[in-house]
């Protein structure tokens, strides 16, 4: 009896003492990063106590939840089913499909239920989205590749798509805050970026630098904080209002100098990695492999346009195309080939519409009621089909099946497709030789009956099979590469032919608008517009000879000063952007 009271005690004790240190164990836990299942906030009693009771049996609790979340969606509740992903992330963070659920119900479900009225509170949720993926869930499981693929899927399709009334808001915004950041930053500058230092203390090391802060804050108490210094800073590049006037004398007391631009080129690339989390150098290196092609020297890539979301898409979908390869002896998923999907079709877009313009009405940027006036404008860029064309067939060798070899997987027959509409492009922007190539391309590896014809009567074809079903899309292109044929024959003087290729864009245009007046009046610019972009697309084309260019410019300043005025306009704004303020 003596020894089992004494055992009795004993197992007390041990157990006091135990209990005592959990505290303790736990705050170590926390700070080397071991909790990965952290306490409910804001939970009713009920599902707090059963997770903490259940112990073990919290994957009970995890697929109970889950299957009243799915519910809830069926039932169009997606505000409540918010709730339960939120509970069921905290409770099973390395649960990658609860990301997936969360992040697109905010983004494509809760955002819609908001009035297209009201587009700055629907890009809230589309932005609430995406940064749930990219600043905790993919943190959280960074090999997922299907976190990848929806952040990608969201930049691509959500922001980049015309599927959602509000989709010309939310380009406003993602190219409103990635203009200050990279503008038209050129491969110099990727790299200076690239080679910045990547935290404050770094950067201060330089006494230079140093000195230039240490009167920054003296000239302002925003920026005494190092939390705060870089966000300020960037802020009062772009917004000098906010801030005491003698902050910007101390700008314009340093403007031109190393020390400013080195803390300007660390401003950025810091902000790039911590709020983007976007890493300079992989930038750059998608530049290099994904950029559209220098007409002047084929070998040679340009930066992506980072205010593009296809860009942006192009970026994670890669990542996490990285992450997948590096599982050895992993089989080819349909995650993986989605993903693929994704690089392929937003190199896709960025040829159908990659070249985007921010325009600003005369008038202002905003109206009487603190409107944003601006408009973003999306134009085919012809410099990417070559990347795209180079992409597409990696893939297609990649999922290329061995004992099938000619067999037509979906790879296959977008390519063929979209070698037809770039046909139909590249020929109706003057650049026949060019269409000529894709053509016998086209023909070598799809051979079809309506490819037994000639160059021109293939186009007239295409040309008319476009007009019977006219897309968006479809419509975009078809008036874009007409008026840019129009400026191209109105440069060579053959004024009968741009007539003619204005008015077809015209009729095309109007045609569109009445069949589809709702979808118009969202998604179509006006005609004027349409016309001063494919003029300045043809002034920026490289593949057509500078006397060829100059002789439109002489014909637009002496027959058209007022557009004329136009194009000086956008070319001082454009200097302005490649310049460091």
């Amino acid at each position: 009896m003596t020894i089992w009271l004494t055992c009795i005690v004993l197992a007390a004790a041990l157990l006091a003492v135990a209990g005592s240190q959990i505290d303790y164990i736990n705050t170590q836990r926390s700070e080397m990063g071991l909790i990965s299942n952290p306490a409910l906030e804001n939970a009713p009693p009920s599902l707090a106590f059963a997770t903490v009771a259940m112990g073990a049996f919290r994957g009970l609790v995890v697929d109970i939840l889950w299957m009243r979340a799915e519910a809830l969606k069926e039932e169009g509740q997606f505000f409540d089913a918010r709730q339960l992903a939120e509970w069921i992330t905290a409770l099973q963070p390395r649960f990658a499909a609860v990301w997936d659920f969360h992040s697109w119900n905010m983004a494509y479900n809760i955002s819609v239920a908001i009035p297209a009225t009201q587009p700055q509170e629907r890009w809230r949720w589309v932005k609430n989205g995406y940064e749930l993926l990219r600043d905790q869930g993919i943190p959280t499981n960074p090999n997922s590749i299907i976190l990848y693929r929806q952040l990608a899927m969201i930049f691509q399709h959500k922001i980049g798509g015309v599927t959602d009334e509000a989709n010309a808001y939310y380009k406003l915004q993602l190219a409103s805050a990635m203009e200050p950041l990279l503008g038209s930053a050129d491969d110099e500058f990727f790299q200076s970026l690239a080679e910045a230092p990547t935290d404050l203390g770094r950067i201060m090391a330089d006494a230079n630098v140093a000195s230039f802060v240490e009167a920054l804050r003296a000239a302002d108490a925003e920026f005494e904080s190092d939390n705060k210094l870089v966000s300020n800073y960037l802020s009062l590049r772009q917004n000098a209002d906010r801030f005491k006037p003698e902050a910007l004398n101390t700008i314009d007391d340093f403007r031109g100098t190393s020390v400013l631009e080195k803390f300007d080129v660390f401003a950025k690339a810091y902000h790039l990695r911590s709020a983007w989390k976007l890493e300079p150098d992989l930038m750059q290196e998608l530049n290099r492999l994904y950029g559209p092609i220098d007409w002047s020297d084929p070998n040679r890539h340009l930066p992506l346009d980072w205010k593009h979301p296809d860009s942006h898409a192009i970026y994670w979908a890669v990542k996490g195309l990285r992450k997948a390869a590096k599982k050895e002896g992993r089989e080819l998923t349909i995650d993986e080939t989605n993903t693929d999907r994704i690089v392929v079709h937003s190199l896709q877009n960025l040829f159908r519409y990659g070249k985007i313009l921010v325009y600003e009405p005369r008038g202002g940027r905003v109206d009487q009621s603190g409107i944003d006036r601006r408009e973003v404008f999306l134009r085919p860029d012809l410099r990417m089909f070559d990347v795209y064309n180079k992409v597409i067939l990696s893939v297609i060798d990649k999922y290329a099946e061995p004992n099938e070899p000619g067999k037509y997987n979906s790879h296959k027959i977008g390519h063929r497709n979209m070698l037809k509409n770039a046909v139909l492009s590249f020929y109706q922007s003057g650049h026949k030789a060019q269409a000529l190539k894709i053509y016998n391309q086209m023909r070598r590896l799809y051979p079809m009956d309506e490819s037994k014809v000639p160059l021109h009567v293939f186009v007239r074809n295409r040309f008319i099979e476009e007009l019977k079903v006219l897309h968006i899309v479809n419509v975009r292109e078809i008036v874009q590469m007409l008026l840019r044929e129009s400026y191209f024959l109105y440069a060579i003087r053959d004024d009968d032919g741009a007539s003619g290729s204005e008015k077809l864009a015209k009729e095309v245009y109007d045609y569109y608008y009445s069949i589809n007046p709702d979808e118009v009046r969202i998604d179509m610019k006006p005609f004027g517009l349409l016309k001063y972009t494919a003029l300045i697309d043809v002034m920026s084309d490289e593949q057509f000879s500078n006397d060829l260019r100059r002789s439109l410019s002489a014909r637009i300043r002496i027959e058209r000063p007022d557009v004329f005025k136009q194009l000086e306009k956008q070319d001082q704004l454009q200097n302005q952007t490649q310049q460091p303020n």
